[in-house]
């Protein structure tokens, strides 16, 4: 089943990235069969959201969030997404080893192969583990898209120019 909230999230990715996104997220309601469907959390986060999450912990109430402030992030520039599930139509869960439908495989790894297949790179591998995180960054390093969002080198939608 497609949520509604994922297909408005996936409008908001990069440009190059959307129509392949779409993709995957058709193989991953194809693939989950059971009582969990995938939302995307989070795909483009404006720099001053970020730094909003930035200051949770820091200068604001709360848990730190993320180590990155705005344009130090993937999602600021259209290019990462963020995965929950949701289970039975309300329960969010992060939960990386359930399998709803009993398939023998959880939800969480059939996503993580659905965009690997396509070239993501997954949160779940790196030293600080991120696992509902996925990226694909064109080879642009954070620096990099930075310097072309300074230079204003992006559309007339702002996503910058890759």
């Amino acid at each position: 089943m497609k949520d509604g909230v994922t297909l408005q999230r996936i409008q908001l990715l990069h440009p190059k990235l959307r129509q392949e996104v779409d993709k995957i997220y058709t193989e991953i309601t194809t693939a989950l069969t059971g009582r969990a469907i995938c939302r995307f959390a989070y795909t483009l986060r404006t720099f001053k959201e970020q730094d909003e999450l930035y200051a949770k912990g820091r200068t604001t109430a709360g848990a730190k969030v993320t180590n990155a402030k705005g344009g130090q992030s993937y999602h600021n520039y259209g290019l990462a997404i963020d995965i929950v599930l949701i289970v039975d139509g309300k329960i969010a869960s992060w939960d990386t080893k359930a399998d709803y439908d009993k398939d023998g495989k959880s939800e969480w790894q059939e996503i993580v192969s659905i965009f690997k297949k396509y070239g993501w790179d997954w949160g779940g591998e790196w030293k600080f583990v991120d696992a509902p995180h996925f990226q694909k960054s064109f080879g642009k390093s954070i620096q990099e898209l930075q310097a072309l969002h300074t230079a204003k080198k992006v559309d007339s939608a702002g996503y910058v120019l890759i």
